[in-house]
């Protein structure tokens, strides 16, 4: 126990306890939120979330109460102190910290300032003793020991059916201990096992298992109800039957009917209990619960009996086979009346009526003798020997005990009744499925001595009788008890009654947790409930699926579906357990620590593994419901952030995956382009061109890397709350297009800059992006600032230097969406150079998307005079064979030509514009209008800048006052400038284009007159794209190479490669 030492400081400022009064609090996750009579509670957001209602932050009313806050000892921290309490106040409010859960009603009531300050009222609070402690009783002393127990060990024997009470009780106390640890590694509120394993393997997990749990005890109310009527039905009052059998073999399912009736009936009175209050439920639990306990100690006190004074229950057998004993009153084939011997009860049920010597009987009950042994020879008969072993039957079979005289003979069909035989066929597997709802609490010693007891006192045949046939209909555990079968009888129907009442109240309020937290929406209706928080729709629900439960009307059907969820249950608990300890996250202190990670998964694999011994295609149906479930949470449902074990998987699992990343670059079969997708936002920051993000999606597939990058000019600290709504706004429209990857936006002084630092920061470690997309500078001839396409070549020329590919999409606007389909068209490849084969990959990845499927693809590669262009096409045919690529395949020639006129003139167009606007300073208007004159006439229409120089560098504001000193000189200087203007502009009218230009024009003109007349029709066509000169005062001109080269396609997509190889002919 830590010791702490309190010193006081004296000051004349008061207690720092006494500056607590009227603070109010801000919790960090939801600071809307406004407590003001200080209880914690935890509730829910409106979202779900449930706020574990934080003894930390709030700042709603502390501007009015700064004073009570600075004080003289934490001046340092005075500016911060109205949103960071004092130890003193967090101390006090974690003492008066509750995990009591608020109601629907309480919830909403207390979002309204107004309604918090009134009373609430006050959810029904069951405590340990009648919330936890006596549920496990009920279920441990229920239904399966009474009615099932002495089965099994009847069929299973003694030896295996200690080994199922092993198996399944040490399943029950591994998950023990495993939720041991999670229940003390902080506050469960409401929910138990759904809670902790939904905050330590997150919402689909937490979903699946918890809507699993639900089923499971929603299905153990059914169970219990049955297991309450058959009580009713066979040992109470059985003359209450409405159904009767027509015919001997139809009494089973008359059975069943009258099982379905009063179970309904049944079903519908304790649902009015549980809706009128649980208070009712906990007063009768106390009544069920001492009715148990009599119950059992007369079984003890019986089997003590038993050594010297066994009870009488005498069992008529007919050679080695087990009688139906209510259906004759004498174990004899003939009676003596007076002198006279007469035929008893029993000859008459199997032979025909008649003189005695002459009558006709069954031929086995002619040759066989009956016989009388005790059906409970006692601890002391040494009967446990024959009870050790197995002895599993089929459907129909007739019960027989071992060392019997017996021959063989033909029984009559129509005798069959008179015989106790199996209702179902038995196998180790299915007692194990019926056994374990009982081991769900049941502990070792007590389950081992119940076994080794009733095979220690009751006589084989009488074990394997599951409904007391062969004891005048007597409830077989009950023949063993003390003063009498009645107290068992009774004891048993109110533990079963308590114990379904226990699970229809239980049952509710855990689909109530599931749909508060609000990660399924279908189910928020359940929800909400009375005044008092009570789950009525949720009651309502449970009882619709107890009736399915019900209308099974067979215990041993429904036992195994209920074991399988609960196995599920239990398994993923241990998964919880084990997940946290391995990964060792901060969180995880838990206060039991007798745990370890070996402990849980060994309780998880015996949880899978008894799920497939008691019924594998039960084990398939739950794994099914539950994927179901949670693949419906991970696309419908609502995203939770819990810090849950799974989350810190993927992290441990992402870390492992990057570190083994960084071996080295990916091998050529493993390129794929790995984007960084550079997008412009307008001035309300939506998405300008969110095309690009659909190509993106289309040439991913969801398959690797995307990030999606942008740049917000200005300061951090002052951009900062933009910069994080550009963020959200960017996420949204990747929500839209469905592009899966990551956002990141910067801010920076310069979009340049900006750009500069997505590029050289994006990814990590080996995660990185090999492919820069970014958009076209539309609209670049027309701005007046050289800045608008210069950052556009500034990234082109970043790319290469990083060894990066490179895709520009022109004309984006006219860019398929994800909703197009193309029935036909060309996908047509213009390969000029070789850059490492992304001419090539690209068609073959978007041919993978719906958009593309059916379009072809087209390869033309260009050849010189000196060029044998048939053998390049037969190379080139057996390059894509090779490359496993389908493609058509073409060889354009283009032979010498002399440079054109038309090609002259638009060169010297090109360097007229670039030199009048490099050299003339004129004013805006002037410039523009001097600027139309030269334009180019195919300009295209004006669109927004890719990267506008308003957004890229602001404009400092002039000063103020400008104050020049005007000399002689300076005037005459500025009057002679004014008169060249004329003279300049003549001079630009006949300056003669640099050869270098013209040739690179002449090329351009050349390639597009090509492609043109070739794709002109095509649906995309993709090529090189060269790259920009090294010296900078030719940027305008390789602009303007690049408009002649893709003039008059729609859609465009040049493409740079990174300097490495991406497609490889080898396997």
């Amino acid at each position: 126990m830590p010791h702490f030492t309190v010193v006081p400081v004296k000051d004349q400022a008061q207690s720092s306890y006494d500056s607590l009064e009227g603070i109010n609090w801000v919790d960090y996750r939801d600071t809307g939120q406004d407590y003001p009579d200080h209880q914690d509670t935890v509730s829910s957001d409106g979202h779900g979330n449930h706020k574990e209602d934080s003894p930390f932050l709030n700042s709603a009313d502390a501007a009015g109460k700064k004073n009570d806050f600075y004080d003289r000892n934490l001046a340092l921290f005075e500016e911060e102190l109205d949103i960071r309490p004092k130890v003193s106040s967090l101390l006090s409010r974690l003492v008066n910290y509750t995990n009591i859960t608020q109601g629907a009603k309480e919830h909403e009531e207390e979002e309204s300032a107004e309604a918090s300050r009134r009373k609430t009222p006050k959810s029904p609070n069951m405590g340990t003793l009648m919330g936890v402690y006596l549920p496990c009783l009920q279920n441990i002393f229920g239904v399966i020991l009474f009615l099932r127990l002495t089965w099994i060990v009847g069929m299973a024997g003694i030896i295996q059916s200690l080994l199922i009470v092993l198996m399944c009780c040490s399943c029950t106390m591994l998950t023990a201990i495993s939720m041991s640890a999670i229940a003390t590694n902080g506050v469960v509120p409401a929910g138990g096992a759904y809670f902790m394993i939904s905050r330590s393997l997150g919402p689909e997990f937490g979903g699946a298992v918890g809507l699993c749990f639900y089923l499971g005890t929603t299905f153990a109310s059914a169970m219990y109800i049955l297991g309450a009527i058959e009580i009713f039905l066979k040992y109470l009052v059985p003359q209450a039957a409405i159904f009767h059998a027509t015919d001997p073999h139809g009494s089973d399912s008359a059975m069943l009917n009258n099982m379905r009736v009063y179970g309904s009936i049944c079903l519908s009175l304790m649902a009015v209990v549980v809706f009128v209050g649980v208070k009712y439920v906990n007063k009768l639990a106390s009544l069920f619960l001492a009715c148990v306990i009599i119950s059992i100690v007369s079984i003890y006190a019986g089997a003590i009996k038993s050594m010297t004074h066994p009870p009488e229950f005498p069992i008529c057998m007919l050679g080695n086979r087990t009688l139906v004993r209510d259906r004759f009153d004498v174990c004899a084939k003939t009676v003596t009346q007076g002198n006279i011997t007469v035929a008893s009860q029993l000859w008459d049920r199997f032979c025909l009526p008649g003189n005695m010597s002459t009558a006709q009987c069954d031929d086995y009950f002619i040759q066989n003798n009956v016989t009388e042994i005790q059906g409970i020879p006692g601890l002391s008969s040494g009967i446990i020997r024959d009870n050790m072993w197995g002895n599993y039957m089929q459907k129909g079979e007739i019960l027989e005990k071992a060392g019997l005289l017996s021959v063989d003979a033909h029984s009559a069909m129509e005798n069959f009744i008179m015989y106790v035989s199996a209702d179902i066929a038995t196998s180790f597997t299915l007692l194990v499925g019926i056994f374990f709802p009982s081991a769900t609490g049941m502990s070792d010693r007590k389950a081992d001595f119940s076994v080794v007891l009733f095979g220690s006192c009751i006589e084989g045949v009488v074990l394997r009788d599951k409904f007391g046939d062969a004891v005048r209909k007597n409830l077989v555990v009950g023949t063993l008890s003390w003063p009498s079968p009645w107290v068992i009888v009774i004891g048993s129907f109110f533990s079963t009654i308590g114990a379904g009442l226990q699970s229809l109240t239980g049952a509710p309020r855990l689909l109530q947790a599931i749909a508060k937290d609000n990660i399924i929406p279908f189910l928020r209706v359940f929800g909400h409930g009375k005044n008092n928080g009570e789950p009525t729709w949720a009651l309502l629900l449970t009882g619709l699926i107890a009736e399915l439960g019900i209308l099974i009307a067979s215990l041993d059907m429904v036992a195994p579906i209920l074991s399988m969820f609960f196995l599920m249950c239990y398994l993923f608990v241990n998964l919880a357990c084990a997940v946290q300890t391995l990964l060792r996250t901060p969180n995880w202190r838990p206060r039991f620590k007798y745990y370890h990670w070996a402990l849980s998964f060994l309780g998880m694999s015996m949880c899978l593994a008894l799920m497939f011994i008691s019924s594998w295609y039960y084990a398939i149906v739950a794994m099914g419901i539950a994927g179901m479930i949670y693949k419906y949470i991970e696309y419908q449902g609502a995203e939770k952030e819990w810090g849950d074990g799974i989350r810190g998987l993927s992290l441990s699992a992402a870390r492992y995956a990057l570190l083994r990343l960084e071996v080295g670059p990916p091998h050529t079969k493993n390129w794929r382009p790995q984007l960084l997708v550079l997008l412009k936002l307008d001035e309300d920051l939506h998405v300008k061109y969110p095309r690009l993000l659909t190509f993106a999606s289309q040439l991913k597939a969801g398959k690797g890397l995307t990030i999606v990058g942008s740049v917000i000019q200005g300061n951090f600290l002052d951009s900062f709350g933009e910069m994080q709504a550009a963020e959200q706004a960017i996420k949204n429209m990747m929500e839209i297009e469905r592009v899966k990857g990551f956002c990141q936006v910067v801010v920076a002084s310069k979009v340049r800059e900006g750009v500069v630092h997505l590029i050289q920061s994006c990814g990590l470690g080996g995660m990185k992006h090999n492919t820069v997309v970014m958009g076209w500078p539309y609209g670049w001839r027309q701005s007046e600032d050289p800045r608008a396409w210069k950052t556009f070549i500034n990234t082109v020329r970043c790319t290469t230097a990083a060894h990066l590919a490179l895709m520009v999409p022109k004309n984006v606007s006219f860019y398929p969406s994800n909703h197009e389909r193309f029935t036909d068209g060309n996908i047509d490849v213009w390969w000029i150079v070789h850059d490492g084969g992304m001419l090539m990959l690209l068609p073959f990845l978007l041919k993978q998307h719906k958009v593309w499927r059916k379009c072809r693809m087209r390869i033309f590669t260009v050849a010189q005079m000196d060029d044998n262009s048939i053998q390049m096409k037969k190379d080139l045919a057996t390059f894509l064979y090779q490359l496993r690529i389908e493609a058509e395949v073409e060889v354009v020639e283009m032979h010498d030509s002399d440079i054109s006129a038309y090609t002259y003139e638009r060169t010297l167009m090109m360097e007229q514009r670039s030199q009048m606007l490099r050299q003339m300073r004129l004013s805006s208007a002037e410039r523009q209008r001097e600027a139309q004159l030269v334009k180019d006439r195919h300009s295209l229409v004006r669109m927004g800048s890719l990267y506008s120089d308003e957004e890229e560098e602001v404009v400092e504001a002039p000063p103020e006052k400008v104050q020049m000193t005007w000399t002689r000189e300076k005037c005459e200087a500025e009057r002679r400038n004014r008169n060249n203007a004329p003279e300049n502009f003549r001079e630009l009218m006949s300056l003669k284009p640099d050869q270098s230009n013209v040739r690179r024009m002449h090329t351009a003109v050349k390639l597009n007159e090509v492609i043109v007349n070739r794709s002109h029709d095509a649906r995309l066509v993709l090529l090189n794209m060269p790259g920009p000169p090294r010296n900078t005062d030719g940027d305008e001109n390789y602009m303007e190479f690049l408009e002649v080269l893709t003039e008059g396609l729609e859609r465009v997509l040049l493409v740079r490669g990174g300097g490495r190889e991406v497609i490889t002919i080898y396997s």
